[in-house]
Order: structure tokens, then sequence, then C-alpha cells
């Protein structure tokens, strides 16, 4: 067993996983956490960090820092997605969280995220063996939908076509949305939006070959929540969840049209999602849609909608197996 620390910082939020991995490619988690920052706060706009974003994580990344000591992790990886892509005054942020945790920000391009996201979201499904001829493999569509990106990532047991879309719930609701519930112009400026980027995606995706749809991260797993009617927010439950999508879909329209105050009483809202949720739920909404009408064209209907509470960070503690991000935390 190696005990290892995956750091997933998004646009909104960011997350820790650690966990002890064997040496078959198993994990055991020991923790997970997160706190929302809104790291991406305005970079949509202004294409730079603001000095309040920063303070936030940083904080957050003091802490995880030493979670990391008081857990003995002996290998971590901190990797950062689309807000730090987008930002040009990313190295503030990198070089303060070297000097804090000790290892490098790995700031990776949106196709290695949706192959992250794909290997983690797996984690929890039981692939069929494609030996069995009576049981023809899935093509698995998994989808991870972020603060400031959207992931696609299509394969039986390992990507073989991935996408990211630079469209996500917090991008889309500071370009789009300002009024509270959002009215029917600006949802259909989300859904616009989402449409023309699916538009490029489907270039070098075929969205028609997906059989199953797996969505992650924290925009859909609150929509399943919503969806099973929980009465708190509850991994087991929601994890690995398989429900219509007709019901999914009723889910999405439901959060659309509720105000905040509706929302944030929630009992599985998290705080930091109230204001994006609306934007979120249109873009799931639209990737399942299109998902749909295209698998309906190939002759195999689109029923079914599986959510998974494992995703990129399982995929990167995963990667800690066979690399050579071994270091230690920073006493600093």
């Amino acid at each position: 067993m190696t005990r290892v620390a995956a750091i997933d910082c998004g646009t909104n939020s960011i997350r820790l996983l650690i966990a002890d991995l064997d040496g078959h490619g198993g994990l055991t988690d020991v923790m997970r956490t997160l706190e929302v920052v809104r790291l991406g706060e305005g970079v949509d706009r202004t294409g730079r960090f603001s000095q309040a974003a920063l303070d936030r994580t940083l904080a957050a990344v003091h802490t995880y820092a030493e979670l990391c000591r008081e857990h003995g992790a002996e290998r971590i990886r901190f990797v950062a997605t689309s807000a730090t892509r987008d930002a040009s005054n990313r190295a503030k942020f990198t070089d303060a969280v070297f000097a804090i945790l000790g290892v490098p920000v790995e700031v990776i391009p949106g196709t290695e995220e949706a192959d992250l996201s794909f290997r983690g979201a797996l984690t929890v499904l039981t692939v069929p063996d494609a030996s069995e001829p009576e049981r023809p493999t899935p093509q698995y569509l998994v989808v991870d939908l972020g603060g400031g990106s959207t992931e696609l990532a299509l394969g039986a047991s390992a990507p073989e076509a991935s996408y990211s879309m630079d469209v996500g719930c917090v991008r889309m609701t500071e370009r789009n949305i300002v009024n509270d519930p959002p009215s029917d112009a600006e949802l259909a400026a989300v859904r616009s939006d989402v449409s023309a980027v699916l538009d490029t995606a489907t270039i070098t995706i075929d969205l028609s070959k997906a059989t199953e749809v797996i969505g992650v991260a924290g925009t859909v797993t609150t929509i399943t929540a919503h969806a099973l009617g929980l009465t708190s927010y509850d991994p087991a439950a929601i994890s690995g969840s398989r429900l219509p999508l007709a019901k999914v879909l009723r889910s999405c329209e439901d959060l659309t049209r509720m105000p905040r105050p509706e929302r944030a009483a929630l009992p599985y809202m998290h705080p930091g999602r109230v204001d994006a949720i609306a934007a979120g739920a249109v873009i799931w909404a639209t990737v399942l849609r299109r998902v749909a009408d295209a698998a309906a064209a190939a002759g195999h209907p689109l029923e079914w909608v599986t959510t998974s509470e494992h995703d990129i960070l399982d995929g990167v503690a995963l990667s800690l197996g066979n690399s050579a991000h071994d270091s230690p935390v920073s006493s600093v």
C-alpha cells in the first residue's frame, strides 16, 4: 500500500482525496474533502485571477497541506484545470502553491482532464468482459461538468476519444445570467453557447456511439440528489445511481426555474453551488438531449443516465501508482 494525495483545483472548487493505493490499482479512501473557493471568479471576463479568489484558494491549500502531513501522504499530485489554463497571472498561483505544498502545480489540458475523469468514473462500475459475445461492450460517455469547462470522454475500458468544451456552470452564469430565477432569454443564451461548442465537439467525438452516459462532478451530483429527492447530500445514494433520462431532465428543469431562496434551502445544495446550479442544469440537459438525439438516430435510444461520485480526483490518485509524483509535503 502507498498512501497518496490527489488535489484537483477547478474553477469553482478545490478538492482533496487521500487514499491508500494497492499494487493492483485499487484505491481505499482515507478522506475526501471539498471547499468551494471560486478561483475562477471573473476569469472569463478579465482573463486574470483576482486577489480575493487567490486568497480563498491558497487558504484551502494551507489546510490541505496540513491534512497531507497529518495523514502521512507519501505521494502528492496537484492538478489545476480550466480557470488556471485561462488566467494570464497563473504563475502567481502556481508559485504560491509550490511554496505551501512543496509539489508543482500541473496545469493539465482539457483532454487529459477528460481522460482522468473517465478513469475515475469507471471505478464504480463493473465493465462487461468483452470476450462474452452475448454481451456487447458498452461505449461509455463520461461527462465532467465543471465550473469553467465540460469534458467529454468516450470509450469502453479506456477513452478512445475526448474533448474539452469551454462551457461550465460558473463561466455560463457570469456570461449569461443576471436575473433570479434566470429569464427565458438568459436560459436560451446558455443553451445556445453549449449547443455551439457541442457542434465543434462532435467533429472529434461521435456521440452516436455512446450507449451509456455517466455524469460526474458537483453540478451533476446535485441534480441527481434533487432527482432522488434526498433529505441530505448522501454520496453513497448518489454514486452509481442509474436514473431514467426523463427524470434527470425534469430535475434540470426544476432547478433552472427555482428562485434562489428555494435553491439555497434544498438539504443537498452546497452553498457554493446555489448561484451556478441553474446554468449547470442547462448545460447538463443540453448535453443529454444532444446525446439522446444522436443515440436514437443510431438505433439505440438513451434511456438511462448514471452518476458517479468518482471522477478526475480518483483518476489523479490512480495515476500516482505509476508516476514519479512522490514529493513529500513541504515543511513551509
